[in-house]
């Protein structure tokens, strides 16, 4: 592979990273990424009336659970959006929900040949990029798309996906590029990191330390865990003896092992959190255990999207499902969802191949796509005979011919008295 990232340091405004939250843009890789040559319909050809399955392998149990529900809620929603209108385009989606579990309980191993059995065109999952690459052979190898709305490991940049693996999720090279940047300006000089040993902590460990390396500073500790271990003394031990400025916790659900052993010999305003563990929690911990700990999650600022946390709150009650207390990858997951059935009603086709084809168009990859922020709008757009470029609600998405988003902000939240997060305003 040739390829190049480009990006501008920038500073916290209103929560969101200003480059270091650029624009993400990866150079061509042969053999890989979202793509294809499906022939398009002809223009004379009649619409089909399509009923588009699409299963999700997304984290019921396992130690990304409390991502589950925002997760399966954004793509209920936006399944509820799209099939509001499918007397007009005649396109339907039929979703059948799964478990992806994680790499301990191994949940993928039953669910996955379930929903492949199910004929599903397409899989949304899973949230973790280390469950995801324990199945994406396995999908791909069928013919089925893969479309994760949080994996953020570099491997799947380079994945020889045959064309059918996509995300709305940036690469960890702009996470790691904005905490690494973000504990530096910060002050720090020294940093300790416990890492989850998988793809995605490793990775993302790798591009933090990078990143607080060129601003100066020097990581005196990193001891990685296992997925399903369940003591860290000795990790703790570790960091807390190597004396760091500050500790950056690469880590899932783990992490509420890990911070009762912190708290009282550790400033937890110090204390540094990554998507796959910022979490509102609450009076899960003694009030003020977390003040001004700080934490990064790829997507728009959470308070910046209020008009669709608020729509997704109203849907859930309408719908009778458990409120929300989180929001993490919500969004991403609507538009992963979204876009699967523009490029389906686009290619007039529920084949795998042919809306694969169709998804760089559909996101505005290619250019010469018609604006639009709504399903509704966008689908008017292609029945109508033109080309839509479909902006979400994490962002104007765009995937180049991999399959990757090549625009991408990262929040940066910190949290209160209440121990719950919000937008950084430092």
């Amino acid at each position: 592979m040739s390829g190049f990232i480009r990006s501008r340091a920038g500073k916290a405004i209103g929560g969101i990273a200003a480059v270091g939250i650029s624009a993400l843009f990866l150079a061509g890789c042969t053999g890989t990424g979202g793509g294809g040559d499906a022939s398009e319909p002809a223009d004379d050809q009649p619409r089909e009336e399509l009923t588009l399955k699409v299963g999700t392998a997304l984290p019921q149990t396992g130690n990304l659970a409390f991502l589950g529900p925002p997760e399966e809620a954004g793509v209920a929603y936006a399944v509820s959006q799209i099939n509001e209108v499918s007397d007009t385009t005649g396109l339907t989606i039929d979703p059948v929900y799964g478990d992806s579990g994680d790499t301990d309980n191994k949940a993928y191993e039953t669910e996955i040949p379930r929903l492949l059995g199910e004929d599903v065109s397409a899989i949304i999952g899973a949230a973790s990029s280390g469950t995801s690459l324990q199945f994406i052979d396995q999908v791909v190898g069928a013919g089925v798309i893969q479309f994760s709305p949080a994996n953020t490991s570099d491997q799947f940049t380079t994945y020889d996906d045959n064309g059918l693996y996509f995300r709305t999720a940036p690469s960890d090279v702009l996470q790691g590029e904005v905490l690494g940047n973000l504990i530096a300006e910060d002050g720090a000089q020294t940093l300790g990191m416990i890492v989850l040993n998988d793809s995605y902590g490793t990775g993302l460990a790798k591009y933090v330390t990078e990143a607080f390396e060129a601003a100066g500073g020097e990581v005196v500790a990193a001891p990685t865990y296992n997925t399903g271990d369940t003591t860290f003394d000795a990790q703790i031990s570790e960091v807390l003896a190597a004396d760091p400025d500050a500790i950056a916790l690469i880590t899932f659900e783990e992490i509420t092992t890990i911070l009762p052993s912190l708290f009282g010999q550790f400033d937890a305003s110090k204390l540094y959190f990554v998507d796959g563990n910022l979490s509102n929690f609450g009076d899960e911990f003694p009030a003020g255990s977390l003040t001004g700990a700080k934490g990064t999650l790829p997507g728009l600022s959470i308070d910046s999207i209020g008009d669709f946390t608020d729509a997704l709150d109203e849907f859930v009650a309408s719908e009778g499902i458990e409120p929300l207390t989180e929001y993490s990858y919500a969004a991403e997951s609507f538009d992963a969802t979204i876009l699967l059935a523009l490029a389906s009603l686009a290619a007039n086709s529920t084949d795998p191949a042919d809306i694969a084809a169709k998804l760089i168009e559909v996101s505005g990859g290619e250019g010469d796509g018609e604006k639009c922020t709504t399903y509704a709008e966008c689908a008017e757009i292609i029945v109508g005979g033109g080309v839509a470029d479909y902006d979400g609600v994490s962002g104007p998405i765009t995937f180049n011919e991999v399959g990757d988003p090549t625009e991408a902000s990262i929040g940066i939240y910190q949290f209160g008295e209440d121990n719950t997060y919000s937008a950084y305003e430092g």
